[in-house]
């Protein structure tokens, strides 16, 4: 599921496939955390929806930079996704989100990480003499 927006008007970040499944994962919790009860809306909602955003938000940021400075981004993002799997696991825990919400969310953390480190792997490489 593809959710970036169809413009004539891109940037070269939009086409990597790890921002476009961040944009989902960010979509998703969005989704998830509106049936959130209402005591959570400056506690874990705020969390999850920052963690979850953060992750495209550095790619995006970082794309703009030197291979060198950019390989930092990624690191920034694997580590919003972690905050991420936490925040899904207190989400399950305090029964507002289900099993396979739980399940999908924690999918998709997995992929995300496996290709932020594979261009993590790539960045380096490019940097290596």
């Amino acid at each position: 599921m593809q959710h970036t927006m169809i413009s004539q008007y891109h940037f070269k970040f939009e086409e990597l496939h790890v921002y476009q499944k961040a944009i989902e994962f960010g979509e998703l919790v969005h989704s998830q955390i509106a049936a959130f009860p209402k005591i959570e809306d400056y506690r874990l909602s705020a969390q999850f929806a920052r963690a979850a955003n953060s992750i495209s938000f550095n790619i995006a940021e970082g794309s703009g930079s030197s291979d060198a400075s950019f390989l930092n981004y990624p690191r920034i993002s694997r580590d919003s996704s972690r905050e991420g799997l936490t925040a899904t696991t207190k989400a399950l825990v305090r029964n507002y989100i289900t099993l396979e919400q739980c399940e999908k969310n924690r999918g998709l953390l997995v992929e995300i990480n496996k290709m932020l480190a594979a261009l993590m792997k790539h960045l380096n490489n490019k940097n290596s003499p």
